[in-house]
């Protein structure tokens, strides 16, 4: 039996462009106090297209994927491990594919696919320079995410000018009320970079709340 907030899941085709990559972390709090963050990974934010739904029953006959199944153009979001981002070293201006999941609970997940496969770097952008912020060059790994520590970032600021700086971060909140019998779960966004950024406001509300 499915848990009631449990989707069914796909398996999809992506490709396009990066226009940020963004840590991903995780949120627990009791109430409104003891916040716990956990860094799990890497978002990355892609203007291109996802679709061509890959059927398992057909990957298991050996029989070929369906190429003309419908493809959507937009802008998403891939989930990635601390693996894959050390292997590929993604950046803002890489052109990329590979295959990935759509999201199992929509209610505690921020990105719009999950379980990256076949990933491959078609074309590299150029490394931006950052001497001053929105600061976006090449991520750090996640130790150094987790000893920075993170505080919460306006939305608004989120959106705008700080959305592709690699210091920003839009995490998943579980907020705990009684302990497994009440919970609320949101997607809030963060800062993880100089208290002195010129352009951080703090923020107190959530982007969306569930």
């Amino acid at each position: 039996m499915r848990h009631q907030d449990e989707t069914i899941q796909r398996k999809i085709k992506f490709e396009g462009r990066i226009v940020s990559v963004q840590v991903r972390s995780t949120v627990w709090r009791y109430l409104l106090d003891n916040r716990t963050h956990r860094e799990i990974g890497y978002n990355l934010f892609l203007k291109g297209k996802a679709g061509g739904e890959t059927d398992p029953l057909s990957e298991i006959d050996g029989q070929a994927e369906n190429e003309d199944q419908e493809y959507t153009e937009d802008s998403f979001t891939v989930a990635i491990s601390e693996k894959q981002q050390d292997k590929f070293r993604f950046h803002i201006g890489d052109f990329i594919k590979g295959t990935a999941w759509t999201k199992k609970y929509p209610k505690w997940e921020y990105a719009d696919y999950y379980r990256a496969g076949s990933l491959k770097k078609i074309l590299p952008g150029d490394l931006l320079p950052d001497p001053s912020p929105p600061w976006m060059s090449e991520v750090p790994d996640l130790e150094t995410y987790a000893w920075r520590g993170a505080r919460m970032l306006d939305g608004r600021c989120y959106k705008g000018k700080c959305f592709q700086c690699k210091w920003a971060a839009m995490a998943n909140v579980t907020i705990e009320y009684d302990f497994g019998v009440s919970q609320k779960f949101r997607f809030e966004s963060y800062c993880y970079g100089p208290k002195n950024c010129k352009f951080y406001k703090n923020g107190k509300t959530a982007l969306r709340h569930i």
